[in-house]
């Protein structure tokens, strides 16, 4: 039997945190291999159901790449996307899974290296707790 690898759904802004996580690409720097990024205009549209619907339906983490004080759109982006986190984590919490399953750090345009380590120490968190409820 093959070492459980956690699947991460990575929501990642296409001004800010998107170029970090490509120069990761490009610098063929390693990380889990089973990360998922999809590209949001801004964190703070994220939707406590979108994670929710993440977790339950094959993911077992969410990590929010989130704009910080780089964002374009709204200048307490990182307020509201720390809002939607907490939501997030209470609606877990209500359904009985872990909200160590979400994740919200400022991934910046050259934060290849940090993008890297946040990968590699959620997967190993995320191993520690298991498939979730949709996953495997």
């Amino acid at each position: 039997m093959s070492e459980y690898s956690p699947r991460i759904l990575v929501f990642s802004t296409d001004n800010v945190s998107d170029p970090g996580i490509d120069l990761a690409g490009r610098n063929k720097m390693h990380y889990p291999a089973r990360v998922l990024v999809v590209t949001v205009p801004c964190s703070s549209a994220i939707k406590p159901r979108w994670i929710f619907h993440a977790l339950v339906n094959g993911f077992d983490g969410v990590f929010i790449a989130a704009d910080g004080g780089d964002c374009s759109y709204v200048p307490d982006c990182t307020k509201r996307t720390a809002a939607t986190v907490a939501a997030a984590q209470g609606l877990l919490k209500d359904k009985a899974l872990e909200p160590a399953r979400v994740k919200m750090a400022a991934v910046c345009s050259v934060c290849a290296e940090s993008f890297q380590k946040h990968m590699i120490s959620f997967s190993e968190a995320l191993r520690k707790l298991g498939p979730a409820a949709g996953g495997a």
